[in-house]
């Protein structure tokens, strides 16, 4: 193990991350650990972005359908408001 020097606010920035995360992991967190967590949340994962961004399966329907109920709903408002 080695040591590292962080100034004072740094120092009780990681101890309030720590305590943050006992609580809601319900275990002892060290400052390793609170430091591994803060590693994580920064890594970022673009195959997770692009998995949720896929288009649903049954989605070109969907869409078709949204746009000619939209188109329809356009049309009642232009009759009925001249708009």
């Amino acid at each position: 193990m080695s040591t590292i020097s962080v100034t004072e606010d740094v120092k009780e920035a990681l101890l309030r991350i720590a305590s943050e995360l006992q609580i809601r992991w319900g275990r002892r967190v060290d400052l390793n650990e609170a430091i591994r967590y803060l590693i994580n949340k920064g890594v970022k994962k673009p195959e997770l972005l692009d998995k949720a961004c896929e288009p649903v399966e049954g989605f070109g329907g969907a869409y078709k359908e949204l746009k000619e109920e939209r188109r329809k709903d356009e049309e009642r408002a232009f009759r009925k408001f001249g708009v």
